[in-house]
Order: structure tokens, then C-alpha cells, then sequence
């Protein structure tokens, strides 16, 4: 019963509308019935008129709606006498809006969950050294701040711990991480190291980064798609085929009441609430896949795509490092060892770290099947590297200073190989000796192949790479992927002119990266892989990946397609019902009161043919944004 009020308060038209309906009947059951009649053909009108000037207000702003008929509705049923039936219209009319405002709040459900995942507190320390956590928002310039390790920077800041590691690949597209030192900035939305880190706020919450993506969701809460007004566009050949069905029946039978039996079943409430309902649904299913869109009006976009450019590192490759070659030391004074046992002891030396790299590592020595080692010595030093006893050996893992410093009188020193840009290099030294090296790159995503070949059916013709990186690192991965066209080396105005300029349209760029940021901007949809936190990318994208999956792109042209197709549907739905229910009307079979009532039904219909759209989509399971942490580097 508490809801049930709450929800009549919060529509007071249904309440009024439902209170005039029992007063009225309780007149005729006490034989009262030109009081029933005066009371639900006053309120009726006055509705009418209500709704009339703001009819007319549309009219002269050259909107013109649906509405009309329903205006139309009433007054004609109340001018033939069937007030009961200008009553239903106007419970109708009422009931529509609450039945919209439910629908809508029921696709947008996933689009509010999404806000309760973004952590909003930060770990603030007081004058006396102990730790509060506040919210974000309350974070002032100047506040110390505790960042515990693999914990997300809540605000822009400068360190003030003496050194420290940040993955800032969800801000700059580069898959190697930053060291810095104490004074140096730190950006919101970068991913701290394994030690803990203290910084100095510099930025308010509501400036920085990482509070971005709260705005991304709340923006696609509150947006509105173009296509809603597409029911408007079928509002006049509507009404003047309602209007000439009804006077064609009056004409014929010589019955006035026959034109507004026909009118009744020709207000156009599901026309109205069709297209909203469907876009909120589909702004629904792909928020539950991971992807935010920010207006709803880029759904119907993506269901016209006919290009798509990629960047490519963090897009099309992982961005962040995995390893590729391992390179033993040889010579005198060197460890000469096999390169599986380089790795086999390397990555039993990781077990020991928190390291996010340390996993990069133990994954590829058990690819290859090497049984690991136990330490019961190791030692780690933050971000620095890692020293321990296995089997029997005294390995030192890290940086290339770290380990010099563990290669002892004349043993060869270590060898630093030329790197090419995107890689980058472990050292070892066993027993004193220098070991060698163990290279890691950024790969290729496992799904990326499969996303480029999937937009085919999708309606795209063609899809090109679009990358700063040099020519020969670009070419040979656009191959693996199928892509033909690659733009390589490319600064941020080439990737705005060369987008701007491609056909045919519309076309989506999904990038990441503050470099990606323009050339997202002067897309028709661009779409920023954002899954680390908000990117700087994600302010100027319409659409923002929020899991680690570039195959939820393809997601959202499917969900697009289908979303534009169950608002076609249901608004043609819609249509159809009310038209077949105006021929029956105009033949006299169906009574004012009973097209009214029938008129309810036809809403429901539309309503729940819209709501298909909150399912639209290929995953039978809701998808969840990833939790894993972004592999660092040292």
C-alpha cells in the first residue's frame, strides 16, 4: 500500500483521474447520474484544455505532435455525450506517462549500477598522521593522500613518497609505465605500483581524470535520442488519416458518435512512448556489456556504420607488455645459461613480488611447461626488483641498476639491448654473474582478429589502422588482423584529417589515449577504451568501453542495429494496431468506452515491444566490467 501511494503521489493526474472515476460511479450507484456526468465531463475538459494550450505553444514553435488527437479524442466524446469514455482517454493519457517513466527507469537500472561500481573515497591523512576515508568530491587541493598499491589515483596529484610506479597507459595509449620521483605530477586514473605511495591533491575531484566516467554515466542517464522524435514524423499523415477514417464514418452512418469512436482508438500514446523506451533499452543492454554510450542518439549511428578506424596500441594490442624473447648472457664471466632455464628461474623469482609484471613473467616460464622454484629467502625491493635463493642459486631480478649492483668483481657487466619503441627489458644476474635479459612487447589482443572480421556482416566496407607507431610495428600487425589500410605514424592532426575525411560515413574511431582525444572528437561515433579508469580519451568519445575487450565494439553496432529495429517496430506496431482498430470503429463495432479500454492494451503492447530492446545484444550473460589490474613495469 506504501508504494502504491507514493507512486499516485508521484502522478497526481492518475490519482486525480482514478479519484473522479470512483466519485463518479459511486454517484451512479446512488442514482445520481447528471451529477457523474457534470464531474467527469468537467474534469475531462479541463484536461483537454491543458493539454490544448500546450498544443498550441508546440504548434507555434512548428512542432507539431501527436497530441492533437488525443485533444481531439476528448473533446469529441464529450461533445457526443460518452464522457466515460473521455475519462479512460484521459487515464490513458496519464497512465502513459507513468507507464513510460517505469519503463524507462527499468532500462536505465544497469546504467545506475554502473555508478555504484566507481570507487568514490579516497584515503586521506590528517595533520596527526592518522588515515580518514572521505569522499572523493571532499578531497580539497593540498590534501595528503594514501594510494595503496594497485589502487587507482583519485585525483590529479604530486608525489610525495620519495619514488614510485604508475601504469598510465589508460591516459597517454603507451603500454609502459612511468617511474617517478618525489614532486613529479601524477595523473588521476593512472594505477599505482606494488608499494604504497603518498601524493599531495592538486586538482579538485571534479577536475581531474579520473571522475570522468561518473559524468560519461550520468550524461547517458539524461540523454535523449534524435530518432524519439521519429514518431513526430509520422504525426500529420497520422492524423489526417485518423481524421478522414472518422469522417468517412460520419459521413456514411450520419452518426457524429461514429467520429469520435474512431478518434478514441487513434490517440497516439504508443507512437509517443515507443522510440524513447526502446533507446533507454538499448542504452541499457550496452551498458550491461561494458559500454557506456553517452547519448543515446550514437545508437542510431552505430546501426548506419559503414567505416571504422582503429588505433592501435591498448586498442588493437593489449597495451602492456608480455614477454617475447629471452636472451641468456654467454661468455666468460657471464651465467651461460639455456634460455628455459633463464626463464624458469626468472619467474620463480617473480612468485615473490607483488609486482603486477611478476604474473607477465611466471605465465610464460609455465607456457613452456618449466616446473618453478622455492625461495625461502626472497626478498623484494619496490620497484626496484626482486632477490632470491633458488636452488641453491642467488638470482637478482629487476632493474638494470638493481641487478648491476649484484654482479660481483671482474664477471662481465650487463649488456642493455637496443629497443625498439613499445618494448622493454628484465634483467638477471645469477650467482654474481650477469644472466641476461628477458624481452616483453606489447601483443596483440586475442579477440582482435575477430573483431575486425565481424564487422563485415555488420554493414562496414571498410576498415583501416590509424597509429603514431612507425610503419614497420604497424603494418605486419594490421596484417595478422586482415586490416589493408594502415595509416602509420601519424600525430594527432593527421588522425583528425584522415578521419575527417573518410568514406563512406558515417565512420567510428575507437582509440584510447589522450592522443586518440581529437580525432574521437570529429568522428560520428567515436568510441575510447576506457577499461583502467576514465580516459582522457573518454571526454571527447560518444561511447566508452569500460571492460577490456575491443570486441565490444562489434557489441555495440549489434546493439545499435537491433535497437533502431525494435523502435521501428514498435512505433509500426503501434500504428498498425490503431489503424485496424479505427476500420473496426468505423463500422460501429466498437464502442467508445471499449476503444478506450482497448486503447490501454495497445500502450502495454508498445511498451513491451520496446523493452525487447533491453536485451539487445549477443551475450546471453551480462557482462561485467574487468577487474584485472593493468600490468606495470618497473
Amino acid at each position: 500500500m506504501t508504494r502504491v501511494a507514493a507512486s499516485l503521489r508521484r502522478y497526481p493526474l492518475v490519482a486525480a483521474a482514478l479519484a473522479v472515476g470512483a466519485v463518479g460511479l459511486a454517484l451512479l450507484a446512488i442514482e445520481l447520474e447528471p451529477a457523474a456526468r457534470i464531474l467527469v465531463s468537467v474534469f475531462a475538459a479541463a484536461v483537454a484544455l491543458k493539454e490544448g494550450v500546450s498544443m498550441v505553444r508546440s504548434l507555434l514553435s512548428r512542432q507539431f505532435g501527436l497530441d492533437l488527437l488525443a485533444v481531439m479524442a476528448i473533446t469529441a466524446t464529450l461533445l457526443v455525450g460518452e464522457y466515460w469514455a473521455s475519462l479512460i482517454i484521459v487515464f490513458m493519457l496519464a497512465g502513459g506517462e507513468a507507464l513510460e517513466d517505469y519503463a524507462e527507469n527499468r532500462a536505465r537500472r544497469e546504467l545506475s549500477a554502473l555508478l555504484d561500481r566507481v570507487p568514490q573515497r579516497a584515503h586521506r591523512i590528517g595533520p596527526d598522521g592518522a588515515i580518514d576515508d572521505v569522499p572523493v568530491d571532499a578531497v580539497a587541493v593540498g590534501d595528503r593522500l594514501l594510494v595503496r598499491p594497485a589502487e587507482i589515483v583519485p585525483v590529479d596529484a604530486r608525489l610525495a613518497s620519495r619514488e614510485g610506479s604508475f601504469d598510465e597507459s589508460s591516459l597517454t595509449g603507451e603500454s609502459l609505465p612511468v617511474d617517478k620521483e618525489s614532486g613529479d605530477e601524477v595523473a588521476s586514473g593512472s594505477v599505482n605500483g606494488p608499494a604504497a605511495v603518498e601524493i599531495i591533491a592538486s586538482a579538485l575531484a571534479a577536475d581531474s581524470q579520473y571522475q570522468r566516467i561518473v559524468e560519461l554515466v550520468r550524461e547517458a542517464s539524461e540523454s535523449k535520442a534524435p530518432l524519439v522524435r521519429l514518431a513526430d514524423r509520422y504525426a500529420v499523415p497520422f492524423t489526417l488519416l485518423s481524421l478522414a477514417i472518422a469522417g468517412i464514418a460520419w459521413a456514411v452512418s450520419g452518426d457524429p458518435v461514429r467520429f469520435a469512436e474512431v478518434l478514441v482508438v487513434a490517440t497516439p500514446c504508443p507512437l509517443l512512448i515507443a522510440a524513447p523506451v526502446a533507446f533507454m533499452g538499448g542504452m541499457s543492454s550496452a551498458a550491461r556489456n561494458g559500454v557506456v554510450v553517452k547519448n543515446a542518439g550514437t545508437l542510431e549511428k552505430l546501426s548506419r556504420v559503414r567505416t571504422v578506424a582503429f588505433d592501435k596500441t591498448g586498442t588493437l594490442t593489449r597495451g602492456h607488455p608480455e614477454v617475447v624473447d629471452v636472451r641468456p648472457a654467454a661468455g666468460d664471466g657471464t651465467a651461460n645459461l639455456r634460455p628455459d632455464e633463464l626463464l624458469r628461474l626468472v619467474g620463480s623469482a617473480e612468485r615473490y613480488s607483488s609486482h603486477v609484471l611478476a604474473a607477465a613473467l611466471q605465465q610464460a616460464a609455465e607456457r613452456r611447461g618449466l616446473a618453478l622454484s622455492d625461495s625461502t629467502d626472497a626478498r623484494e625491493v619496490a620497484t626496484h626488483g626482486v632477490a632470491a635463493t633458488l636452488d641453491g642459486r642467488a638470482l637478482v631480478v629487476g632493474k638494470p641498476a638493481f641487478v648491476a649492483e649484484a654482479i660481483v668483481g671482474n664477471a662481465a657487466p650487463i649488456i642493455r639491448p637496443e629497443l625498439p619503441s613499445g618494448e622493454a627489458a628484465v634483467y638477471a644476474a645469477v650467482d654474481g654473474r650477469f644472466a641476461g635479459t628477458i624481452i616483453l612487447r606489447d601483443q596483440v589482443r586475442d579477440e582482435s582478429a575477430e573483431t575486425v572480421a565481424a564487422l563485415g556482416p555488420l554493414g562496414v566496407t571498410r576498415v583501416l589502422m590509424v597509429t603514431g607507431d612507425v610503419e614497420a610495428t604497424a603494418r605486419p600487425i594490421a596484417a595478422s588482423l586482415g586490416i589493408d589500410e594502415v595509416h602509420a605514424e601519424c600525430l594527432p592532426a593527421d588522425k583528425v584529417r584522415i578521419v575527417r575525411e573518410a568514406e563512406p560515413r558515417p565512420v567510428v574511431m575507437v582509440g584510447d589515449g589522450v592522443n586518440d582525444a581529437p580525432v574521437l572528437a570529429v568522428a560520428d561515433v567515436g568510441i575510447a577504451m576506457g577499461a583502467r579508469g576514465a580516459t582522457a580519451a573518454g571526454e571527447s568519445a560518444d561511447a566508452v568501453v569500460l571492460v577490456d575487450d575491443v570486441s565490444r565494439v562489434v557489441e555495440a553496432v549489434t546493439i545499435g542495429h537491433q535497437t533502431v529495429r525494435i523502435a521501428l517496430q514498435s512505433i509500426w506496431l503501434g500504428i498498425i494496431i490503431s489503424v485496424g482498430l479505427m476500420l473496426v470503429a468505423s463500422v460501429g463495432l466498437l464502442p467508445a468506452v471499449v476503444g478506450a479500454l482497448l486503447q490501454e492494451v495497445v500502450d502495454l503492447v508498445a511498451i513491451l515491444a520496446a523493452l525487447r530492446a533491453v536485451r539487445a545484444g549477443t551475450r546471453g550473460v551480462p557482462a561485467r566490467p574487468s577487474r584485472r589490474v593493468p600490468q606495470l613495469t618497473r
